[in-house]
């Protein structure tokens, strides 16, 4: 495992590409209610992110056919847009996308409601967000990475929702995907030692029933087994030399 230590230049370009992406988020929030397409979304965010000179890297990657995975309700993560999805009243649905600004990623996902939602949909939200940040409490110099995986699943099977085990955070920076992996649920080693200038994309997650999922046939998306639904929450974080400094957050930091 190659841990990439971000230089002070890298560090700007990953904050500035932080800084866009919370506010393309923001603006597709007032977007989403109910009769809108998933297809839309994605080209509405998509042009956007275009429109401020960054590139949006999920397009293409691996073969995905859009820039945003739009999930909605049972459906956890990396959903395809499409025309025929359209969303309904009481419905939630999560965005995730990751964008480049002068070759340097910042990925992020969150979970909005559609119209009025039950209070168990709004709870599953809240506990999915809040778990990223019962997670970042540890993301400090000289913890290690199990630290933060063992918060979130602690938190969270605390609440009574399930943790996916199937897919985990991860490192990023010049590449989407870079190591390490970073789970949401405790390992057996403690993992790396964390250091200043790592970035780290944190995302939990959580689901109403049982943590298993499988993949559909266009192997991309990822349900719930079990048919309940899933919340996404993620951030890219930066470890300093005090606290973590969330790029995809408004606020910056804790």
């Amino acid at each position: 495992m190659s841990v990439i230590i971000k230089s002070p230049t890298e560090i700007a370009r990953m904050r500035e590409a932080g800084r866009i992406l919370e506010e393309v988020y923001l603006k597709l929030a007032e977007r989403i209610q109910p009769g809108i397409s998933t297809y839309e979304i994605d080209r509405i965010g998509e042009e956007m992110i275009r429109e401020k000179g960054c590139i949006p890297t999920c397009k293409g990657y691996e073969g995905y056919p859009n820039a945003f995975c739009i999930s909605v309700n049972d459906e956890v993560v990396h959903g395809i847009p499409c025309e025929e999805r359209i969303l309904e009243d009481g419905d939630i649905v999560s965005l995730d996308t990751c964008l480049s600004y002068k070759d340097y990623n910042a990925d992020a996902a969150r979970t909005y409601a559609v119209g009025r939602i039950d209070d168990e949909a709004k709870r599953l939200m809240d506990v999915t967000r809040q778990a990223f940040f019962e997670g970042i409490r540890f993301a400090k110099a000289g913890n290690h990475l199990n630290d933060i995986c063992t918060a979130i699943q602690n938190y969270v099977e605390g609440e009574g929702f399930g943790i996916v085990r199937d897919l985990t955070g991860h490192g990023i920076g010049a590449g989407i995907h870079e190591d390490p992996y970073v789970p949401n649920f405790s390992m057996r080693r403690k993992g790396i030692c964390l250091r200043p200038g790592m970035a780290l994309a944190i995302e939990p997650m959580v689901t109403e029933g049982d943590w298993m999922v499988g993949w559909l046939e266009d192997e991309w998306t990822v349900v719930t087994m079990d048919g309940k639904r899933a919340a996404h929450y993620e951030n890219t974080i930066l470890i300093t030399d005090g606290e973590p400094e969330i790029l995809t957050h408004t606020d910056g930091n804790l």
